[in-house]
């Protein structure tokens, strides 16, 4: 055991009960670092083991959850809801959504379905599928059509009745040809026909030349016929160019990116097809997987750069601070060991970080360096009141272990306290930062007391020849004595000043402005946003059946923030007891063109015979009024008829394989039924309807669903329709209710539980208020400055606000118990020294954060260093005009 020192002992004696009590513990304190430096190497060996377990636990174990709604408690209501959806919905879960923009709807088209069918059964693609382009429609389109283009398709079909039953019968260039020489005697004197004609034979010409010049070639029946509907309206054709394609990847959620895999499969795949701008195609990946993958990596983007740029710079400050390298080394050593088992100690309590706890490590720097400071300052201060020919290190360290130990005891107590506050919050982010950072801190303080003592006496420092003290200080704070009045009532008319900023100060609740809008996932959702059509922000409501969701689907859509409401019946046909006798009618009319006598193939002398004759017959038709359509038509039917056999065959080839589909294209149409919920396919029922027989109904916002305002107002009006909704708009609107509400709370905790500590040690009320009382008002001017600036709140960079008060109820600890001591000229104290150089190194800590690449972060690290200045503001200034001069003696 540890003798006590000389002062030790002779402090303890004559001394009230309530002194005795005081000196007591810091008694205890002084024991325990007596022990450690004599057990040095023992302590040496226990700390690297625990310091190695923490490093292999957070190199083996490192994960963070990047999903922004995991931020909030599952027992949430809103949280519940959503859990309910995609536990009737999972496909609709962590998706991957490619947008494919083409120069011209076909090449969208085209890329869509080429990406759509090479990814079927393709690694790590669970599912892939277009919402707007099932076979399902296809087969049964004539009855998605509006009544109008449905009689106007059907009027043609059997219009063109006679042409295209000659054309299934003989389909051959000869037949072609006849079914040519019908249609021109049936144009007669009509504009309109001889304008389709034309057209029909410019779409034949196009595909007679392609193979003439050796091209591939194919005729489009839909054209030639112009048939399905009319073509897009101007207003329209930005989003024609525009698919989507959904994709449910296989995630590893062992690895920190879990879709990173999948989307490398996706985008190799789209390579491969060459869909990239110089074919005319564009892609671009967003959804959940994408964007929380992006989120990771702009988090991590020069992590390691930037890190090392801070431990730089502390200990450069440290070296200003402490000038001795052995003791900026022990500090660092003791500050990442402590890092090392606070990371390793997080990782086994809840096993991963989430996008707010991930913060542990600034923090823990920031406060972790303050405490190693501290002591050491005071050590420092110990040693050169011993002398410089002293080598006395251990004496040093006790005597710094009394003066000191308790004032970081106390600290670290109400900090711990502070944080563990946290716990009971539905705010799951700040809650596990809370007992990340409140274990934290119980190991930063021990390291400080046991560690960092016995590193310094194995590294043997010189001793101190310097005073630590700033005796030029002394004047401010003869200043500062006779002016006491005028800084109280200066601080709190700027307080006052600004309290319509802090009114309007707002929490911006939408987790999309907390990522990089550099990020291709991020610019595409953004993109896909101001569209109600495409938009991503969409409310999920589920109905207990078909009636229900009928009911509360008519509801939701006639509310003025809604766009429109998609569910299982918006798959089905308006009018279908109009439209299936129309149907009816032509399968009637056209039952021998589907089930044609086919003729004998003629021979290719045949097929030369009718391209000559058919050419003459078109221009003796026309005569002297020969169309152009007509002249380039027949120069092709001579060039054909002059050519070898295989390019006629060809040409036959590039006609009739279209037409052989448009026949069974037409089989499938003619033959529908009618469609209803029952009838339709299971790929199409199971994304609206689940197993358990819910109905799912998504509802579309009006305006820019991204815009926070059109969000709230949106999932506000919803909700009093369909209170259990679920969606990104109603985590906006709760979220922000649900954070200002758990940081209340934990406040309140937080305010009373520190201030229960500090009556408890301080045994005074007055004492107690005038440690809060400037802290309350630096947090105040802290958030009248940030929205002064321009900042909001948001999920990141509120956790400044309990990060501030932790490192101000530490300095002002300090400034409170050696005012209770006794000590006058506190700025030109050691304390003040050691409070400036800590707040320097917590300024370089948390301020790094402002030059992170992810704008939450940085958003944090702004807001850390706005509330850092006035915390300093108030700790050197405000709080020695509220102390006023020191008692005459310690107490």
């Amino acid at each position: 055991m540890y003798k006590l020192t000389r002062p030790s002992r002779v402090w303890l004696q004559g001394a009230t009960r309530k002194t005795r009590r005081r000196l007591g513990n810091e008694l205890m304190i002084e024991r325990l670092v007596g022990f450690c430096v004599r057990w040095r190497w023992a302590v040496l060996f226990l700390v690297l083991s625990l310091t190695g377990a923490g490093v292999y636990f957070a190199t083996t174990r490192f994960a963070i959850d990047t999903n922004t709604e995991n931020l909030f408690s599952p027992d949430i209501p809103w949280r519940r809801h959503e859990t309910a959806l995609y536990s009737a919905f999972p496909q609709l879960d962590d998706l991957i959504v490619a947008v494919i923009d083409g120069k011209t709807p076909q090449l969208a088209e085209e890329a869509a379905d080429r990406l759509n069918a090479a990814l079927q059964g393709a690694p790590l693609i669970a599912r892939a599928w277009r919402p707007d382009d099932n076979p399902f429609f296809h087969a049964n389109g004539l009855l998605y059509m509006n009544t109008a283009d449905l009689r106007r398709t059907v009027g043609t079909l059997i219009g063109e009745r006679d042409i295209l039953q000659a054309l299934a019968e003989d389909p051959s260039l000869r037949g072609l040809d006849g079914a040519l020489i019908t249609n021109m005697q049936q144009i007669g004197g009509s504009q309109r026909g001889l304008a389709l004609f034309s057209s029909g034979l410019d779409e034949l010409s196009r595909a007679f030349e392609a193979v003439l010049a050796n091209k591939p070639a194919a005729v489009s029946w839909e054209k030639m016929l112009s048939i399905g509907p009319p073509p897009p309206a101007p207003e329209a054709a930005a989003s024609d160019l525009r698919r989507i394609l959904l994709i449910k990847p296989v995630l590893d959620f062992g690895a920190l990116q879990p879709g990173a895999d999948a989307i490398e499969v996706v985008r190799k795949t789209a390579a491969e097809l060459k869909l990239t701008p110089k074919e005319g195609v564009r892609l671009r990946l967003t959804g959940q997987v994408p964007l929380a993958d992006d989120e990771f990596a702009t988090i991590s983007e020069n992590m390691g750069l930037n890190l090392s740029v801070t431990l730089g710079i502390v200990a450069l400050i440290l070296f200003a601070a402490l000038r001795s390298p052995k003791l900026i080394f022990a500090v660092l050593v003791t500050l990442l060991a402590g890092l090392a088992m606070t990371a390793g100690l997080g990782l086994l309590l809840i096993g991963r970080f989430n996008m707010i706890s991930v913060a542990f490590a600034a923090l823990f720097i920031g406060l972790g360096v303050d405490l190693g400071i501290q002591f050491t300052t005071r050590y420092r201060e110990e040693r050169h009141k011993m002398g410089p020919q002293s080598a006395d290190i251990g004496a040093a360290l006790q005597n710094a272990a009394r003066g000191i130990g308790g004032s970081l005891t106390l600290a670290a107590v109400s900090l711990v306290a502070g944080f563990f506050c946290f716990l009971p919050t539905d705010f799951r982010g700040v809650s596990e930062l809370g007992l990340i950072a409140g274990f934290g801190m119980i190991i930063a303080y021990v390291a400080t007391l046991t560690f960092l003592p016995a590193l310094i006496k194995l590294l043997k420092p010189r001793s101190e020849s310097l005073p630590v003290e700033t005796a030029a200080l002394a004047r401010v704070d003869h200043w500062i004595a006779r002016h006491r009045g005028i800084v109280i009532v200066a601080a709190v008319l700027a307080a006052v000043a600004g309290l319509p900023h802090l009114l309007h100060l707002t929490f911006d609740s939408n987790p999309m402005d907390l990522r990089s809008k550099k990020l291709e996932s991020v610019s595409t959702f953004l993109d896909l946003s101001e569209d109600p059509k495409t938009a991503l922000n969409t409310i999920e409501v589920l109905a207990p059946s078909l009636d229900a969701a009928r009911e509360l689907a008519r509801k939701i859509a006639a509310l003025p923030t809604v766009d429109h409401v998609v569910s299982v019946e918006t798959l089905l046909p308006s009018n279908q007891d109009e439209k299936l006798p129309l149907i009816e009618r032509a399968a009637a009319q056209l039952s021998a063109t589907l089930a044609p006598k086919v003729k004998q193939p003629p021979s290719d002398a045949e097929v030369v015979k009718s391209l000559v004759s058919t050419g003459g017959a078109l221009r003796r038709g026309f005569g002297r009024a020969e169309p152009p359509a007509v002249t380039r038509f027949v120069a092709n039917l001579d060039a054909l008829a002059k050519a070898g056999p295989l390019v006629r065959e060809a040409a036959r080839v590039a006609v009739f394989s279209g037409f052989d589909q448009l026949l069974d294209d037409l089989r499938k149409l003619l033959a529908t039924k009618g469609i209803s919920v029952e009838t339709l396919p299971a790929d199409l029922a199971n994304d609206w309807i689940s197993p358990r027989g819910e109905y799912r109904i998504e509802v579309f916002p009006k305006g820019d669903s991204n815009n926070r305002d059109v969000m709230t107002a949106f999932a506000r009006d919803v909700r009093t329709v369909a209170p259990d909704a679920s969606g990104l708009p109603i985590i906006v609107a709760e979220a922000g209710e649900t954070v200002v509400r758990a940081f209340i709370q934990a406040g309140v905790y937080a305010f009373l539980a520190i201030f229960a500590i500090l009556a408890i040690a301080l045994r005074n009320a007055k004492d107690v208020a005038l440690t809060l009382g400037p802290l309350l008002l630096a947090g105040v001017m802290s958030l009248e400055a940030a929205d002064y600036l321009g900042m909001s709140l948001n999920f990141a960079n509120i956790i400044a606000l309990p990060l501030m008060f932790a490192v101000g109820v530490a300095f002002h600890i300090y400034y409170v118990i050696a005012w209770r001591k006794g000590i006058a000229d506190m700025l030109a104290s050691s304390l003040t020294r050691a409070i400036f150089f800590s707040a320097l190194t917590t300024g370089t800590a948390f301020g790094s954060l402002a030059f992170s690449s992810h704008p939450g972060t940085a958003s944090m690290g702004e807001l850390l260093a706005i509330s850092l200045f006035f915390t300093l503001l108030a700790a050197f200034v405000v709080v020695p005009a509220f102390l006023g001069p020191p008692r005459s003696r310690p107490s």
